[in-house]
């Protein structure tokens, strides 16, 4: 299944990119020499609402001593308020485009949801405003979502799951193949929608992830003796402490 730390803020950007170009490497053979896959980049400026905070309304203000004939006043100083200013962020996220060789035309585009897409107001509205735009074309479209937190893009129809990978079809809309999944679950293979007569090329998911954790070695920048976030369920938080202390005793 999924493993929950790898949503950990510090290194999903990391699991992102890489799995992005892991799928890339695995539908790649399943389509050439018709199709090709492209990475591509979505840049926008977000400032994160956690830094909106508010401060104090206190002026201090001290009369210029320079001028002739100036009297030097002492200004007591208020206790100041630690605050933070909103800093604006540029922002990369990578997504897939499989277009036709012959063409250049964008057959299916495939998404893999971060946390800004899910949570912060300008990521959301960033990304929300090209699924919108793709479900209402003919392009197919692929949206794997590995994160717990946050709020979910809407599918109608949906039963609540821990993660879910959205597979619609251009020539199908609005019907569409959603793969729910919960954490104790193993990850399901998708497939990836290209023209109505061409065959699907398989994901194979789980297989890619488990590769990336040995191939990064992300054993060595978690630390399993903390808590995962967003808190799991009581039940599954049992099924993680048992799944790492049976990994230290092998």
């Amino acid at each position: 299944g999924m493993n929950p730390y790898l949503e950990l803020p510090d290194l999903w950007h990391q699991v992102h990119n890489r799995l992005i170009v892991a799928i890339a490497d695995a539908i790649t053979p399943q389509i050439v020499p018709k199709y090709r896959v492209a990475i591509e980049e979505r840049i926008y400026t977000s400032i994160d609402d956690s830094l909106l905070v508010g401060i104090a309304d206190v002026a201090v203000s001290r009369r210029d001593s320079t001028r002739t004939g100036a009297t030097v006043t002492a200004t007591r100083l208020a206790e100041p308020t630690p605050v933070k200013v909103p800093v604006p962020e540029q922002v990369t996220e990578r997504f897939l485009e499989v277009r036709s060789t012959q063409t250049g035309a964008v057959v299916s585009v495939i998404e893999i949801l971060s946390p800004k897409n899910k949570s912060a107001k300008d990521g959301r509205e960033a990304y929300q405003n090209k699924r919108q735009k793709i479900l209402a074309s003919t392009t197919s479209f692929v949206e794997i979502d590995l994160l717990r937190n946050g709020k979910t893009m809407p599918i109608i129809g949906e039963t609540k799951t821990d993660y879910r990978i959205l597979v619609s079809r251009g020539y199908c809309r609005p019907n569409a193949d959603l793969y729910s999944f919960d954490l104790k679950e193993p990850i399901p293979a998708f497939p990836v929608p290209l023209r109505p007569d061409d065959p699907e090329p398989i994901v194979d998911l789980q297989q890619l992830l488990n590769q990336i954790y040995e191939r990064a070695r992300f054993d060595l920048a978690i630390d399993y003796s903390q808590s995962v976030k967003p808190a799991l369920a009581p039940e599954d938080a049992i099924w993680v402490r048992e799944i790492i202390e049976s990994a230290i005793a092998d």
